[in-house]
């Protein structure tokens, strides 16, 4: 399973109530992240901050949303990319020195992180968490500049990885993209004032206005004065995750203004054009790939069929089951329409196999509500290669296309057939050129120097 990573949003509105605004697009960014969330806010004097384990609706309520007063406000979703997750490690993050303080949102993952801690540390730099989120809030706070935009382009030129980041001020709210794009961060309006979130869909959800998406390297800030840009330095290369459009984004968010939605149809229909076969329906695996599946459906005329329904509550309760459900493992996630897709063929879209440890249940659950083949057909290339960007995949070892054949994976699943999309076809669906994205995943080409063993544990020291 791909673990998804973190994501970010800022707001400056003196007009608006702005904690519970970030708190919306917390909640239509709860995809991104469900270990933790948190919000911060300004009134101009001082910064007030929330942040906890659980989802945002855990989080937040009426009482605590009506502490966080102020004109502008930053907020975060984790998944750990690295550190625990533990309460210390929960964001936006604080830190203060000379300059005054600066709250922290970060999505990505930082790979020169311990490098640049150990240096800190040894200036008189103390950490309280073990993310490479507070190596970035302190090295900003050590770095020279005459304003918090000059400090914050220093600390950005020695980092090496994916980052963009809402960063608050006691007078700003400032959004920065790494120089090669890695993660997604689009700015909006909500009627005059400015918004900034990992994604489109969270603008959407609170009546904003999509402006633009952050150019690579830019930094944005918004004061009273108005909005000024910067940059940390321009890269030749450009590096947006490819999978973000596969499998991270939502589908209603749009992505260098492509809907994510559309892309993933292609990626159905290209599916067909590569690996048709003769089925009865066209079943997607919640949620993710039900647009590819509609797309293959579409273009090779077989009904589409809701032939698995989720739970869409699983993976987000603190209440653990016990023996006798976890033995049921996926099936407490997805239930099969027996009725329907009894004695039937099926085309099974999904959006990736990472270390087959799903996939099998999947097959084997279509399979025992009397599916009578199950082909499946995978919306990304097999994946490789471990990520060290910001996403949580898996090590190399893990991976069961790293060492495996396809007919070996197929044989592993249960499948009757297995057909991934093709390199070439991805990027066709994609409408971008491969130089315009990481897909290292793949291919084993990062777009930064990383460090192959890198471990995501390995900020954790005692603090």
């Amino acid at each position: 399973m791909i673990r998804d990573r973190c994501a970010v949003f800022g707001i400056f509105a003196p007009t608006e109530d702005v904690a519970r605004l970030t708190f919306f697009g917390l909640f239509a960014l709860q995809h991104r992240g469900q270990e933790s969330s948190g919000i911060v806010v300004t009134d101009g004097q001082s910064l007030k901050r929330h942040a906890a384990p659980g989802l945002a609706a855990q989080v937040f309520n009426e009482a605590v949303l009506s502490q966080l007063t102020g004109f502008a406000a930053i907020g975060h979703n984790r998944y750990s990319t690295t550190g625990s997750s533990v309460e210390c490690n929960t964001q936006p993050l604080l830190a203060t020195g000379d300059c005054g303080t600066i709250a922290l949102a970060h999505n990505g993952n930082i790979v020169n992180s311990l490098e640049l801690r150990e240096e800190l540390v040894d200036r008189g730099y103390s950490f309280n968490s073990t993310t490479d989120s507070e190596v970035i809030a302190n090295l900003i706070i050590a770095s020279p500049g005459r304003d918090w935009v000059e400090r914050i382009a220093s600390a950005c030129r020695r980092l090496i990885g994916a980052y963009s980041l809402t960063l608050l001020t006691e007078d700003s709210v400032i959004g920065v993209r790494d120089p090669m794009g890695i993660r997604p961060l689009c700015a909006g309006r909500i009627g005059t004032s400015p918004v900034l979130a990992s994604e489109t869909c969270a603008l959407n959800h609170i009546g904003a206005e999509v402006e633009r998406d952050l150019e690579p390297g830019e930094i944005v800030r918004y004061t009273t004065a108005g909005e000024t840009r910067a940059s940390i330095w321009t890269s030749q290369r450009r590096a947006l995750c490819v999978f973000e459009y596969i499998y991270l984004a939502r589908a209603d968010s749009t992505l260098e203004s492509e809907l994510v939605y559309e892309t993933r149809q292609r990626m159905g229909a290209r599916l067909w054009e590569e690996y048709p076969v003769d089925a009865d329906y066209v079943v997607g695996v919640p949620d993710s790939a039900i647009p590819a599946a509609i797309g293959f459906a579409e273009a090779s005329g077989i009904p589409y069929c809701e032939g698995l329904l989720k739970n869409r509550y699983i993976g987000r309760t603190f209440i653990s089951p016990d023996q006798r459900l976890r033995d049921l493992g996926v099936q407490l996630k997805f239930n099969p329409l027996r009725e329907v897709i009894s004695g039937k063929r099926l085309v099974v879209v999904d959006d990736s196999i990472v270390r087959g440890t799903t996939t099998p249940h999947v097959v084997e659950l279509l399979r025992k509500a009397g599916a009578r083949e199950v082909h499946l057909r995978i919306c990304a290339p097999p994946i490789k290669h471990p990520c060290f960007l910001g996403v949580d995949m898996a090590t190399e070892e893990e991976l069961i296309a790293n060492n495996r054949t396809v007919d070996e994976i197929r044989a592993h699943v249960g499948a009757d057939s297995l057909g991934y999309i093709t390199f070439d076809g991805l990027l066709s669906s994609v409408r971008r050129p491969g130089n315009t994205l990481c897909t290292a995943c793949f291919t084993g080409e990062y777009p930064v120097p990383v460090q192959m063993g890198l471990d995501k544990f390995a900020l954790e020291t005692a603090i």
